[in-house]
């Protein structure tokens, strides 16, 4: 079984992504082939980056740095589920991001974005650039929810369309896909 970490990027107060994340974890829970944990970036709580070597070298002085590497190192692919900021994306994701290196390496990653009428897409296509400098595979294939606030009803649920549980199921094929070959990669070294 592959081992999936779902990292949720939002972290300011009444922050609608715990909906979002509840929605897609459930849709996990069918899914065979992967055991999937969410890691919440406001539980995590990293500092802003202060490590004082480059993370290629893996010398952490920090034990939040340590407890980051050891929580992403056994990860086989990601799932980031994000909102979009200004046409960007979260600060305190591009800080986790920065934080480690290797742990990041030859592992694809998808997306699960949110937002208004962009949906989430230009802070997927800056995350992009970031993670392939890290060596991670991005995928096409993801979810992209537009005016997600409609779809979160009085209890708080996310509520998805048809399409969106489409988009979720196309998305997490072509994720297993990329995660076997990309493990039999890292396992050849």
């Amino acid at each position: 079984m592959y081992q999936l970490k779902v990292i949720l990027a939002t972290t300011r107060e009444g922050r609608k992504g715990p909906a979002v994340a509840a929605w897609f974890m459930e849709r996990l829970k069918s899914q065979q082939d992967f055991e999937a944990e969410l890691i919440d970036l406001k539980e995590v709580n990293l500092p802003f980056l202060d490590e004082p070597e480059h993370p290629r070298l893996r010398h952490y002085q920090h034990e939040h740095t340590k407890r980051w590497s050891r929580m992403i190192e056994p990860a086989d692919a990601f799932v980031f589920i994000t909102c979009e900021y200004n046409f960007g994306f979260p600060a305190p994701l591009k800080n986790a991001l920065d934080f480690i290196y290797q742990e990041w390496n030859y592992k694809p990653a998808a997306f699960v974005s949110y937002g208004g009428i962009g949906a989430g897409v230009r802070a997927v296509q800056m995350i992009k650039e970031v993670i392939t400098t890290q060596k991670m595979v991005p995928l096409f294939e993801a979810v992209h929810i537009p005016f997600f606030a409609s779809h979160i009803n009085e209890e708080g649920k996310f509520i998805a369309t048809e399409s969106m549980e489409k988009s979720a199921h196309v998305m997490m094929k072509e994720l297993l896909k990329w995660t076997k070959g990309l493990k039999a990669m890292r396992d050849e070294k």
